[in-house]
This record gives C-alpha cells, sequence and structure tokens, in this order.
C-alpha cells in the first residue's frame, strides 16, 4: 500500500530523496514559502499535482499536513550487511542503532532526527514486537526517515551476533548499567542497543551486549525515555569520535 506523507518538511525531503512518489496533493491557494519548492520538484520529476480543498487534505491523513501530503510509495527496508557497507565504503566505523521492542512511533521519529543528525548509517528494528516506519515516524523525523537506512529484521538476537561477526561491539544502555557513558569507550565500530517505553532492553538481548552504560542522572526521575536517552548517548559518540579525530 502507498504511504501517506504529510507536512512541508517531510513532502519536502521524501522528494529530495529520490523516493518513488505517485501523487502530490496541495490545498488550494497554497503558495507560499516551501509549498513553491514542493510544486517546483514535484513538476521536475513529473510527477501528479493535484490540488484540492483542505478538507480533502484533512481525509487523507490525520497528521498536521500543511496543506501538503504526497502519496510515496511504501518504505524500502535494507539488509544489515547493506548498513555496514555504507560505512566502510565511507571509509567510517560502523555507528549502528539497535531498537529493541520500541513501540512510540513518535519516540521512533524523534530517534531517527537525532541518528540523521549524528551520522548514524542505520538502524535495526525487529519485524515483530515493536514500531515500524510509518506516516507519523516520517512526520516526526521531519524528513530524517529518508535518509537514515533501517533494517527490519526477524530476530534481534541473530542480528547481533551478525553484528559481532562484522567486527562491531555492542553497547546497551541500561540504568544498572556497568558504567557511566562519559567512562565508557564508545569509539571505533559500535552498535547503541535501547530498549522499548518502560521495560528497557530485553534478558536475552541484555546478555548478548559486550558492555553496558548508563546515564548519570541527579534528579528525582530515575530515566529518560527513549528518544531523549538515544540523543544523549548517540550525542556522546560523535564527542568521543571527533575528539579522536583531532
Amino acid at each position: 500500500m502507498p504511504e501517506l506523507i504529510a507536512g512541508r518538511n517531510s513532502v519536502l525531503e521524501t522528494l529530495r530523496s529520490g523516493r518513488s512518489v505517485n501523487k502530490v496533493y496541495v490545498a488550494q491557494g497554497s503558495r507560499e514559502g516551501s509549498i513553491r519548492e514542493i510544486i517546483a520538484l514535484v513538476k521536475e520529476r513529473g510527477i501528479p499535482l493535484q490540488e484540492s480543498d483542505r478538507s480533502v487534505l484533512d481525509k487523507l491523513t490525520a497528521e498536521r499536513h500543511q496543506g501538503v501530503v504526497a502519496e510515496a510509495a511504501p518504505y524500502e527496508y535494507v539488509e544489515v550487511e547493506d548498513i555496514i557497507k555504507k560505512a566502510r565504503d565511507r571509509g567510517e566505523d560502523p555507528l549502528v542503532l539497535i531498537l529493541a521492542e520500541l513501540e512510540d512511533p513518535h519516540n521512533f521519529g524523534a530517534i531517527l532526527r537525532t541518528a540523521e543528525a549524528v551520522g548514524v548509517h542505520g538502524v535495526i528494528i525487529p519485524k515483530r514486537r515493536g514500531v515500524q516506519l510509518n506516516a507519523t515516524v516520517a512526520k516526526v523525523s521531519s524528513g530524517a526517515a529518508e535518509y537514515v537506512p533501517v533494517a527490519r529484521v526477524p530476530n534481534l538476537v541473530n542480528a547481533v551476533e551478525k553484528l559481532k561477526e562484522l567486527g562491531l561491539w555492542i553497547s546497551g544502555a541500561d540504568m544498572e548499567g556497568d558504567s557511566s557513558l562519559w567512562a565508557a569507550n564508545l569509539t571505533g565500530p559500535l552498535a547503541l542497543m535501547i530498549g522499548g517505553e518502560g521495560r528497557g532492553i530485553p534478558r536475552l538481548l541484555k546478555e548478548k551486549c559486550d558492555f553496558r552504560t548508563y546515564i548519570p542522572m541527579k534528579g528525582v526521575i530515575s530515566s529518560l525515555n527513549a528518544s531523549a536517552a538515544a540523543s544523549v548517548l548517540l550525542f556522546e559518540v560523535l564527542r568521543q569520535r571527533s575528539k579522536m579525530g583531532e
């Protein structure tokens, strides 16, 4: 089934990424700001453009569409090996994010946005018992979903074993971890694992981690949500890698 992408930033990045788009709907009278760029790209790529009343766009999607909706081809998932190849082709140590049973699409979208900003080479999610790529994820990611490859695997434990065979270290985010992320070495080929909301990383996956790190906190709240934790961890990886490159 086609995927409906709503919102100016999301539609614009979908078009820029080269993803196959079947049709773009624009609200009648919308020509200001980024809408002009969207229309120009639509015409340049020969994509059918339909001007419709805003009520039509309201019926197409429950998302806040800002006067534009794109009907795009379904998201294409990649293989784990494709993610590692992307890093190797760039001459970089692989940085992979593993999302273990994450369920909130808003968290997923926010994580993808941070992952793109930090330079994550790809994200791995399970085929079942976890959120998938969808329109809500794309909207929250502000277009990052178009640029961060996502592999969907039947078994995360097997995927972790494959990453280890490919030379990656596995680090799990865990409030009862071995060391704080400030003390951990997060350079080199690395896969960061983030657990699901409220449950954390499942036991079998936790046992597969080479080491586990926690985020030091001074407040009363004992944990961050998945997207906030991922942001803290990923920017610490970026800091350490940037320091190594100095």
